[in-house]
């Protein structure tokens, strides 16, 4: 059975929840939105391609800073209304220059830093 990137469920604005996982060791990277064409481009190229709702284009992960996602497996949910991209991630994933965006914990009713950005 062949994918259509019209077949998913897209919120009011065409986009659906991207999550990035690294595909060796299953850290949770990234969330970003795609729409269907970056559904689309990410299928065809490999380079994982979001919808950057800020400056309204697309956004090559790693097309400026090098921190290049490679897809490895692309996912869709039950509900057909997020995907879990599976990637080969080099250096960090989140633009504060740490490996993840998720670094923030709130333990006890305080935020704790779970890590501090990488070096070079």
């Amino acid at each position: 059975m062949s994918f259509d990137p019209a077949t998913l469920t897209y919120n009011a604005d065409g986009l659906i929840p991207a999550i990035a996982q690294d595909s060796e060791t299953g850290e949770v990277l990234m969330m970003a939105w795609m729409n269907a064409a970056a559904v689309t481009r990410t299928l065809e190229t490999r380079r994982v391609t979001y919808w950057s709702r800020s400056r309204q284009a697309y956004w090559v992960k790693g097309e400026t800073s090098g921190h290049v996602q490679t897809l490895v497996d692309f996912r869709v949910d039950c509900d057909r209304d997020c995907l879990l991209v599976l990637v080969d991630q080099i250096g960090p994933a989140c633009h504060t220059n740490r490996r993840s965006c998720f670094y923030t914990a709130v333990r006890e009713g305080e935020e704790v830093e779970l890590m501090k950005p990488m070096e070079g």
